[in-house]
């Protein structure tokens, strides 16, 4: 049986232990209280009633019919004098009974009190009342009640209610395992979905149909599932990207270093042609270690900032004229809106500048025809920067992982295209690093708008 199972049943029978046991204990008391409070008042009320109906002490005849009520009314009776000696008795002699008890009677106060028989040695529920005549005391008239007759109705009462207790714990031992097997299913449906999960299978899936925090984990476990899965892809997409990235700059250097090594080349101009797609084809391996190594730090928080109030728009047209030239050589247009504000933000110039390059240069890769809109405002105590272009756009189901790393929209058109996955991802590094917000709007075959907000410095 499952630990969980022992623990969480065994816990719910403790709990209702000790909510029963002090009930039983109270109901026990209660009820013995109660039995014994009603043979106390019935002797009270026979001792007094005998006692002051009692017409003589010398009528044997009188004395007689005591003896037969006492043999109907299942009591003992026991009558002293005045002098305390005893006139008659059912059978029962009690050596109890102090001067002091019969000295009070006497005053006329009656008396109860748990008597003994002197020779049986049977203990007695008792009350005596003074017997009082022409308004001089006469004697006394007790009435007894056996202990043991009071506690028998008492005891079959009490073993009921053992009985009663004993049916109820094997009720709810049997209640206990099946609530606790069916509370537990659910934790070990998710232990065993986490093993699982462990060893690498991440097509698992857990059926939790509630709504409480079970069901929340359940649907957490889920997630982490398809998340890890999702991961999993990208890293190993990620992976063939760098493999693809890194092989062919290193294909281009290592094959026309042997063509400059052997001399396979017939001018001068080709051998610097040669050299030159050497010297780009490293820088390309420097920017790719290069975003690896940012995204890295950034990740870490181990990124370093130079925080100063900057003019947005300035530096946005500083990017816009280092890509000009890559959109004019696709026949496109980059459009710029820029409202008459002063667009101060506290920002790291450069990061900020690398922002925008990457937006602006993704925007012109991805279009073919078109154009590409900037547009600058100010709204709200914030400066709102819009990239827009004509381009291919981005599939719906795709928006949410743009910016994660590792990940590329159509896999085969952006490896023809270039990037690597790590462009967006880095943006919004930056972005947040520097207290802004960027989101995302597409639609396929209509283009592609990166908004991105900061906080005005003014």
């Amino acid at each position: 049986m499952n630990r969980i199972v022992l623990k969480l049943g065994g816990t719910i029978m403790v709990l209702f232990l000790i909510v029963l046991l002090p009930l039983g204990y109270v109901a026990n008391q209660i009820l013995t209280n109660f039995y014994y409070s009603q043979v106390e008042d019935e002797i009270v009320e026979l001792s007094e009633k005998y006692a002051q109906t009692i017409p003589s002490l010398q009528d044997e005849n009188i004395l007689n019919m005591y003896r037969n009520l006492a043999e109907l009314t299942n009591k003992e009776i026991y009558i002293l004098d005045e002098s305390g000696d005893i006139v008659i008795n059912s059978g029962v002699v009690i050596n109890n009974l102090s001067e002091e008890d019969f000295s009070m009677m006497s005053k006329g106060q009656d008396l109860q009190k748990m008597f003994v028989d002197d020779q049986t040695d049977i203990s007695y529920l008792g009350s005596g009342y003074p017997i009082i005549q022409s308004g001089q005391f006469a004697g006394g008239f007790f009435v007894l009640a056996p202990i043991d007759e009071i506690q028998e109705p008492i005891r079959k009462i009490r073993d009921l209610l053992i009985l009663s207790a004993v049916g109820a714990i094997l009720l709810a031992l049997g209640f206990t395992f099946l609530l606790s097997k069916r509370m537990s299913r659910p934790l070990l449906e998710m232990e065993q979905a986490t093993r699982e999960i462990a060893k690498g299978n991440l097509n698992i899936s857990v059926n939790i149909p509630s709504n409480d925090e079970i069901g929340s984990l359940g649907k957490t476990i889920n997630n982490l599932a398809v998340e890890t899965n999702r991961y999993r892809s990208n890293r190993r997409e990620f992976l063939a990207n760098i493999s693809h990235e890194l092989r062919t700059p290193l294909s281009y250097i290592n094959g026309y270093s042997q063509v400059l090594k052997q001399g396979l080349y017939q001018t001068e101009e080709e051998r610097i042609h040669y050299l030159t797609i050497i010297e780009n084809e490293s820088e390309r391996i420097t920017r790719l270690i290069s975003d690896l190594f940012d995204l890295s730090k950034m990740e870490e928080g181990q990124f370093d900032f130079f925080m100063e109030t900057i003019n947005l728009s300035k530096v946005l047209e500083n990017a816009i004229s280092k890509i000009k030239m890559a959109a004019t050589n696709k026949g496109l247009v980059i459009k710029k809106h820029v409202d008459e504000n002063r667009h101060l933000i506290q920002a790291d110039k450069d990061r900020l500048e690398q922002i925008f390059i990457n937006l602006l240069a993704n925007a012109v890769r991805y279009t073919e025809k078109g154009a590409v809109s900037v547009k600058v405002w100010q709204e709200d105590n914030k400066v709102h920067v819009i990239i827009e272009d004509t381009g291919i756009g981005i599939p719906k189901g795709e928006l949410p992982y743009i910016f994660e790393r590792f990940h590329r929209v159509e896999k085969s058109r952006s490896r023809e295209l270039g990037g690597t996955g790590l462009g967006l991802a880095i943006v919004k590094q930056l972005v947040e690093l520097q207290n802004g917000t960027i989101s995302v709007n597409s639609e396929i075959g209509k283009g592609t708008s990166f908004q991105v907000s900061f906080p005005n410095a003014e």
